[in-house]
């Protein structure tokens, strides 16, 4: 009998598919190794589903972003230790990533894997699968660290793996059909490469991944895309890439690969301004053929100056070129903003509200979508803040409750907060495509965003009484 491998995805409030989990899982060899994936998402009991899989189990392995799935991470590993001291529990993903040493200060964590995890996870696995090992030594496994005779050992890192030396994920290990119900649509969660060549001072991203960038060859995505199509009968693929437009080349030979294919297919990718200023109409017409409806762009913040702060490396006129550009072939876009920095002046809030509503009002097929920005260390900014006596979460426990989508932080007043707030919720009602029943409220909401006046919201106490805010989109 196959040893067990167990892997876990911690309850979250969204559905995107586990593909961090569906990229070791698919890695290690299946002729040694069972593996089961488990998703928190689609169990009505977690910990019993996590618990009637350990017979036979060389570890479990957990996924974990930072935030709330850390409560349900906790909650899984806490449980299997109870019930199997000795069974080595592993975490990976971004949080552990960043904080390798501070998450083995919980007891029911024994391992944690750093970065690009495929490898790392499988030599830490073809380990405990030796002989009479339980919690081997791990030293000389790259990118992990453990626990030693008490003390926490960080192995040195392990270098960014080209992604095409790693195997297809296999997506039998998940219930593919149950998160198109989830979602409300056929749409395949696909990533197509690792990492980011940028600098941006707000992203942990160049801290976890150096600035390294790596990406399938198109024809191997072509041919992995059109097999899944076949299989699970998708309508859409969602690029889950950081940077899917790194590479022009490459993004044209990805479009004429599902050309030549016949994919009828459609796919959305994450698109910075100063790509879009470089992409041609020409190419961007051959990826609107290919399927290509939807992009989404980090603007962050309406003031340049702003920009150039945080080393974001574009400029507002590339992203207005980048609009026009997609408003011309008609594409979606999700353009995301950031305020609330530290010591950000109130004019550059303003600039982002205004460029918020130009936006919006370019193209009903716009949308904005506007965040505090939390401290998360790991970059530039943050480690500022550190030097300036800014005191971080120090537990996992309060790590479990940052907030990095709905929470501000303390040095963003209650005016600006209410005024970021109802700006969100208003701009919702205000642009896009409406039902003409709903013009009415549309054209009073416009007229609010456009004076930033929101006293007296009478629309808004009915309209969240009747149906919450987060499904006007």
């Amino acid at each position: 009998m196959r040893p067990k491998v167990v892997l876990y995805n911690p309850q979250a409030v969204f559905y995107t598919m586990p593909l961090g989990l569906l990229a070791i899982g698919s890695y290690l060899d299946r002729h040694r190794y069972e593996v089961v994936i488990i998703d928190g998402r689609l169990e009505s009991d977690p910990v019993g589903a996590v618990l009637a899989q350990l017979e036979g189990a060389l570890c479990l392995g957990i996924s974990v972003l930072t935030g709330r799935p850390i409560h349900d991470a906790l909650r899984i590993s806490r449980a299997v230790k109870a019930a199997r001291p000795h069974l080595p529990v592993v975490w990976g993903g971004w949080h552990p990533s960043l904080f390798p040493r501070e998450t083995l200060d919980e007891p029911s964590v024994d391992v944690t894997v750093i970065a690009q995890g495929e490898e790392t996870f499988g030599e830490i696995v073809d380990r405990l699968a030796e002989p009479a090992m339980n919690l081997p030594d791990l030293t000389g496994i790259a990118g992990c660290a453990f626990r030693r005779d008490g003390a926490v050992v960080v192995n040195p890192p392990r270098p960014l793996r080209d992604v095409n030396d790693l195997p297809p994920h296999d997506y039998t290990l998940i219930p593919v059909e149950r998160f198109f119900g989830l979602k409300g649509k056929r749409q395949l969660d696909y990533i197509s490469s690792q990492g980011c060549r940028f600098r941006c001072t707000f992203c942990a991203d160049p801290y976890v991944y150096k600035r390294g960038w790596v990406g399938l060859e198109p024809a191997r995505l072509g041919a992995e895309i059109e097999a899944l199509a076949w299989r699970y009968r998708f309508h859409e693929v969602a690029f889950q890439d950081e940077t899917f437009f790194t590479s022009r080349a490459r993004v044209e030979a990805i479009a004429d690969e599902f050309i030549r294919r016949r994919l009828d297919l459609a796919w959305t990718g994450t698109l910075r301004a100063d790509q879009g200023h470089r992409l041609d109409d020409k190419l961007l017409a051959k990826c609107t053929r290919s399927g290509l409806r939807r992009v989404m762009v980090g603007v962050e913040s309406g003031s340049q100056t702003m920009l150039d702060w945080m080393k974001k490396d574009i400029t507002l006129e590339q992203v207005w070129q980048t609009a026009e550009k997609c408003r011309r072939h008609r594409l979606g876009a999700i353009f995301n903003i950031i305020v609330g920095f530290p010591g950000e002046p109130d004019e550059s809030v303003a600039d982002s509200l205004n460029i918020a509503k130009q936006l919006r009002a370019m193209s009903p097929d716009f949308q904005v979508a506007i965040f505090f920005y939390k401290p998360y260390p790991g970059n530039p900014i943050a480690d500022e803040l550190l030097r300036r006596g800014y005191r971080f979460p120090r537990t996992l426990e309060e790590w479990a409750g940052f907030d990095y989508i709905a929470g501000r932080s303390e040095w963003v007043t209650e005016e600006k907060w209410r005024l970021v707030e109802n700006f969100k919720f208003y701009q919702q009602l205000a642009w896009g495509h409406h039902h003409p029943l709903r013009w009415p409220v549309s054209l009073a909401a416009r007229w609010r965003c456009q004076r930033d006046f929101y006293d007296f919201p009478l629309e808004k106490a009915i309209i969240e009484r009747l149906r919450p805010a987060a499904r006007l989109s």
